[in-house]
């Protein structure tokens, strides 16, 4: 079993500033612990992935949007100001080549897998996306990596049916505004509720599987919350491919949320995900990175999930 490991460098070039939670350092810890640990050579290092392109931002996002969010990114650049999107993001020097290069990541993980080149793959990418609606940047987040991702595989691969698989501590607004009432694809989360950004509980569309998660649950609860509600809908569902919104900050660890998953309940999850990839796709699974800032609680999870993915013992 092949992982392929994306994770460019400009992706540590966004930084919102001293103390922010999704700072470059969170890849810095990742890929440390997976170095320090011997993981790093269980699985294919890829330290390129070629810019999205405008076209293929648009398979998830309006134009109109993708053109703004590019000219607030020349603005920056020009003036050397940073511009705040809203209270907890902003667009600075870097974010524009970090930003291009994480979806771009996804889409080339996404191509290598269909292709044949790896079983699965992970993007170690930031900023995250799920926050990023058709329309709107928001929560960390200015495209939507996995819905961009997704719809590759659907509009431009030729896949007929896809899952996407959420399981950050918050709910994945951006990715259900853009997939919802798509019926090849079926999204499957999990998210505390209540908590940012204040949706989910009621489904945009039939093709959700929406789980909220009260304050305080620990895995055994939420390992039979998965059992009973995403993988009857899964299977019924023969996804063609999986792709994974990877958030680790429903770890124990972790301030952002309350939820209590640790390193082992991230693993049992990956191997249920796996399953139905194995099952239903062949072994495609796509996964990129979300949340997670307690930084050694999320190098940890990223290995859990990892030596899963790669089929290494742990």
């Amino acid at each position: 079993m092949t992982t392929a490991y994306y994770s460019p460098p400009e992706c540590r070039l966004h930084d919102m500033g001293h103390g922010h939670p999704e700072c470059p350092q969170r890849l810095d810890a990742i890929h440390d612990h997976l170095r320090a640990t011997g993981l790093d050579i269980a699985i294919e290092w890829q330290d390129d992935a070629p810019d999205a392109t405008p076209a293929q931002l648009a398979r998830a996002h309006s134009p109109g949007y993708i053109a703004e969010v590019q000219d607030q990114m020349a603005q920056v650049r020009a003036t050397g100001e940073r511009h705040a999107v809203d209270p907890d993001t902003c667009i600075n020097l870097g974010t524009r080549d970090a930003a291009f290069k994480a979806a771009g990541a996804a889409i080339a993980a996404t191509d290598a897998v269909i292709d044949g080149h790896a079983s699965n793959a992970f993007c170690a990418v930031r900023p995250p996306g799920h926050h990023a609606t058709r329309d709107e940047s928001m929560g960390f987040c200015f495209f939507n990596n996995i819905a961009v991702a997704a719809r590759h595989a659907l509009d431009d691969r030729g896949l007929e049916r896809v899952a996407i698989i959420d399981f950050d501590v918050h709910h994945g607004n951006g990715t259900e505004d853009i997939v919802a009432g798509d019926d090849r694809i079926l999204m499957c989360s999990f998210f505390q509720h209540p908590l940012y950004p204040h949706s989910g509980a009621v489904p945009k569309g039939t093709n959700m599987v929406n789980v909220p998660i009260p304050p305080y649950t620990r895995g055994p609860e939420i390992r039979e919350t998965i059992e009973a509600m995403w993988m009857p809908a899964l299977n019924e569902f023969r996804p063609q491919m999986i792709f994974v919104s990877a958030g680790f900050d429903a770890h124990r660890e972790d301030e952002l949320g309350q939820l209590g998953l640790v390193e082992a309940d991230y693993e049992w999850i990956t191997r249920r995900l796996l399953s139905v990839a194995q099952t239903h796709a062949g072994g495609r699974l796509v996964s990129c990175l979300e949340g997670g800032y307690a930084l050694s609680a999320l190098a940890r999870s990223v290995a859990a999930h990892l030596r899963v993915l790669a089929g290494v013992a742990g």
